[in-house]
């Protein structure tokens, strides 16, 4: 990270923001179990979340760098998905939410549309509910059971049964994200960096010697999980860079907590 060449890749990503989201990175790499990782694969996931001004440090919540094994892997989070929503000044509304026993009462499977105006049962959380309104009037809701998250999570994540997972240690976080991305990659208008962010996610992701992002290997197939053609990742790239300039993150970060993310 101390590299010429490293430094002044975040400086032309992130302007003046860049020595402060290197030092956070470099605090995750020594204070955590990314130490254990190969140190290119924590660069090239660093570059993903600058390219996409979202921060890592954890607190925050928006996305993260995750070591799984010798490989560190870019992972944005659901407050990191509705950041990039907010940006493109198209959505009136977008949440995400958990679902107690006996809220669900019905679903109208020819409009999409779902029903939770019934009386909480208990603190069970049977499933939970993404939604989002456009300024245009467009809205859309998704659900999805327990159950049903933990079959897309064990069908499509080559990591789901690993003991250090993210499913494993914060389920919560993974089916609130899992729901929401779901959503959004079906229904909403996806702006460059969101198909940048759908595209990254969860995947090993490879830089060159002039630390452009080359190739994305999905260790997590929910990376790719979308009915949603996908445009040319060095389309993506192109386009990000062009206007990651004049999106740089704000000095002033607030500390969420995690039960928020």
């Amino acid at each position: 990270m101390a590299n010429e060449i490293v430094k002044s890749k975040f400086a032309e990503i992130l302007g003046k923001n860049a020595p402060a989201f290197i030092s956070s990175v470099v605090t995750l790499s020594t204070t955590t179990k990314l130490q254990e990782c190969e140190p290119r694969s924590i660069l090239a996931s660093a570059i993903a979340a600058a390219s996409l001004n979202l921060q890592v440090t954890p607190t925050l919540g928006f996305a993260a760098i995750i070591p799984y094994g010798k490989q560190a892997q870019f992972q944005i989070m659901s407050k990191g998905l509705i950041q990039l929503a907010l940006r493109t000044g198209q959505f009136r509304t977008i949440n995400v939410t958990e679902i107690y026993e006996g809220e669900m009462q019905n679903e109208n499977r020819l409009t999409g549309e779902f029903d939770f105006t019934g009386k909480k049962l208990s603190n069970n959380v049977v499933g939970y509910a993404a939604y989002f309104e456009l300024m245009n009037g467009f809205s859309k809701a998704l659900y999805m059971s327990t159950e049903q998250i933990k079959a897309h999570g064990k069908k499509f994540s080559k990591t789901y049964d690993f003991a250090g997972a993210s499913w494993k240690q914060n389920f919560e976080a993974m089916a609130r994200k899992t729901v929401l991305k779901l959503l959004l990659s079906r229904y909403a208008p996806l702006s460059v960096e969101m198909q940048s962010a759908i595209q990254q996610d969860q995947a090993e992701i490879q830089v060159n010697d002039e630390m452009e992002m080359i190739d994305f290997s999905y260790v997590d197939g929910t990376g790719a999980d979308t009915d949603n053609a996908m445009p040319d990742k060095a389309d993506i790239s192109k386009e990000v860079k062009a206007n990651r300039r004049t999106q740089a993150p704000k000095d002033d970060a607030i500390d969420v907590p995690l039960d928020l993310q």
